[in-house]
């Protein structure tokens, strides 16, 4: 095209080229890029990245093979010692990126930006701190070579989160990660609950809120999480004043409308609502939900069926615990049917009564206040859309802990606190990359548990592995025990040398 051009670029001491086509969006000059890598011979328009390996490319002919001399370009004799950069971690964490659907997308999603993309979410996992210093944290990280077009000074990421943050691109980017990901289209379990995100950002979403009796001003994350892999699957948010019973439906249909149905979803006490219940109804996804002990179905079917519970034919294990539970028809009103698991957790109701009756001697509680507070204690109710084996009910439910370990992940691998954002664009920029490095720590601590590996530990381990750059060759430093049992975690092996 005759509007092409190439750009070039000095990194770290070496020049890079770029193909720009120039074009107009929403009326503004912006450049479409293409990355060329590095520049071999400028004149001859010879190149190397690490797609291509090494290659010829003119705005006449566009690319070519590279001509029989231009490898010998890439392995000329190497210069004096450029610097000393850390590089296990961010080398062995690409790696394994390559090997995951996402590097693809995440190389696609901001053409002409994909480093300053892949810089970000690797600092998100690799360091700690303020994104203010992540340019600090690229200058003495391998990931300077690795992704040399990366812009991180503090200004210029602002301005990536704030085009991160655009309505489109997320769609566009959810559309991709659940084609890969959930190829089937269809969701065996969705589990869904909401956590606080305390911010002092002037913005509609930020709102006091009491949740659980704690009384905080902030936005309310929700997300969405496969049943069987764990995978998170995707993320909103409300104002943090907004009750978790109002957003059920409208998360279950941004879901759709990126393509994924769900045919089960397992939920907490609060979205327990007829609204709720409806819907799930109406979009054919079964459901098991916690009853809160203040609804009116929970008194009634405590007060018909408490009686006999602790029988013979009741009890079942979970994690070590006897618990006795039982399984009855039930209408939730609103004219659906549904079946009731009441059940005892006999552990709890030990603790329980144990305080109940320290207190009541030391307070005189009158004997009748007693006796009707034994009757309940370690209770609970679960209701189900489905006639379940009372055995698999609770291993079911609690399923709903992997949502709890996405949020641990989100908080203290991706760090998502504290906020450090100005406006809603950059706010949603921010929660997608957190969003992003948190699929990419589950997936990859997925496969490290089973190792009894620490996720956390292996890239500190990782980090201690240096490398020494030279004009065309990066020397990788010999690896200790710890940080080859690291690789070998992972099935990958520690290089001697890596051209350049």
């Amino acid at each position: 095209m005759a509007n092409k051009f190439i750009r070039y670029e000095q990194k770290n001491g070496a020049e890079y080229a770029s193909v720009c086509l120039p074009m107009r969006v929403d009326g503004r000059k912006v450049n479409e890029t293409e990355n060329l890598g590095r520049v071999l011979d400028k004149q001859r328009g010879i190149f190397k990245n690490r797609e291509r390996g090494v290659f010829r490319y003119t705005l006449e002919a566009g690319y070519e093979e590279a001509p029989p001399d231009g490898h010998a370009l890439a392995l000329k004799p190497k210069g004096p010692e450029r610097l000393i950069l850390d590089f296990g971690d961010v080398h062995v964490l690409d790696e394994y990126l390559r090997t995951t659907p996402y590097h693809a997308i995440l190389n696609s999603l901001l053409p002409g930006q994909g480093d300053t993309l892949l810089a970000l979410v690797y600092h998100r996992i690799l360091a700690t701190g303020a994104r203010c210093y992540a340019g600090t944290w690229y200058e003495g990280s391998y990931a300077r070579l690795l992704l040399p077009c990366a812009a991180l000074q503090s200004q210029r990421i602002s301005e990536f989160l704030s085009h991160l943050g655009d309505e489109e691109l997320q769609r566009r980017f959810f559309r991709m990660y659940l084609a890969r990901q959930f190829p089937a289209e269809t969701v065996h379990g969705l589990l869904i609950d909401s956590t606080g995100l305390p911010d002092s950002i002037d913005f509609p979403y930020t709102a006091y809120s009491n949740h659980g009796g704690q009384v905080s001003v902030g936005t309310r994350l929700i997300y969405v999480t496969d049943r069987l892999s764990g995978m998170p699957l995707y993320f909103r948010y409300v104002a943090g004043n907004v009750i978790d019973v109002s957003t059920l439906k409208a998360t279950i249909e941004e879901l759709q409308m990126c393509g994924i149905a769900a045919d089960y979803a397992i939920l907490d006490a609060g979205y327990f609502t007829e609204g709720n219940i409806k819907a799930l109804h109406e979009n054919g996804i079964a459901y098991l939900t916690r009853l809160k002990p203040n609804r009116k179905l929970y008194k009634q079917l405590l007060a018909a069926h408490a009686q006999g519970l602790q029988h013979g034919r009741n009890p079942v294990s979970y994690n070590g615990r006897a618990v006795y539970l039982k399984r009855v028809p039930c209408s939730v009103g609103f004219g659906i049917d549904a079946f009731a698991y009441i059940g005892i957790d006999m552990l709890r109701r030990s603790h329980e009564m144990n305080a109940m009756l320290v207190n009541a001697a030391e307070d005189g509680i009158d004997p009748q206040e007693i006796d009707n507070s034994l009757a309940v204690l370690g209770s609970f109710i679960m209701i189900s859309s489905e006639e379940i084996d009372t055995k698999e009910v609770l291993p079911l439910y609690y399923a709903r802990q992997q949502i709890e370990q996405v949020f641990n992940i989100t908080k203290n691998y991706a760090d998502i606190l504290p906020l450090r954002v100005h406006g809603e664009d950059t706010f949603r920029g921010h929660l997608l990359l957190c969003f992003i490095a948190t699929i990419i720590c589950k997936r990859l601590q997925g496969e490290l548990d089973s190792k009894g590996v620490n996720l956390i530990g292996l890239f500190k381990e990782l980090r201690n592995q240096k490398c020494k750059v030279y004009d065309s060759l990066v020397v990788v430093q010999e690896a200790t025990k710890k940080v080859n049992d690291a690789y070998k975690a992972l099935k990958l092996k520690s290089p001697d040398k890596i051209v350049r």
